[in-house]
């Protein structure tokens, strides 16, 4: 998706790529392949396309949940209280933040959505948001 709408992106001079992934351990854990390594393969992506669009105003970041999040990734016979998982909505205001002109020049970062903390780019640069994305 991101190869089919970079064009236009790139022609607009403005746009926002977002990766959704997962932890680094769970990119990594047993049983969990072919859904691992293509998030592992996602991350390094992350990485080489901010890089090939790096001055033409498109942002290509990846955003994870932070930990076990309440999807059907986890099976309801595992945990019984869905409640101790992170909810989805948790992803809601760094996601939108990143898909707005205040995230400009933020770039190959890795944003842990569970961490998100919108005070603090009152007092930091957002070029600081997360951490760089890769390992």
């Amino acid at each position: 998706m991101a190869k089919a709408i970079a064009p236009t992106l790139v022609a607009q001079g403005w746009g926002r790529i977002v990766n959704i992934e997962t932890s680094n351990y769970t990119m990594m854990m047993e049983g969990f392949s072919p859904y691992g390594p293509s998030k592992a393969a996602l991350e390094a992506a992350t990485v080489i396309w901010a890089k090939d669009l790096a001055g033409t105003g498109v942002t290509v970041n990846a955003l994870a949940p932070g930990g076990p999040a309440n999807t059907r990734m986890i099976p309801a016979t595992e945990v019984t209280d869905r409640s101790t998982l992170i909810q989805p909505e948790v992803m809601i205001a760094a996601v939108v933040w990143l898909m707005s002109p205040r995230s400009d020049g933020v770039t190959g970062r890795r944003i842990i959505a569970k961490e998100w903390d919108a005070a603090r780019l009152a007092s930091e640069s957002p070029e600081k948001v997360g951490t760089p994305a890769g390992w």
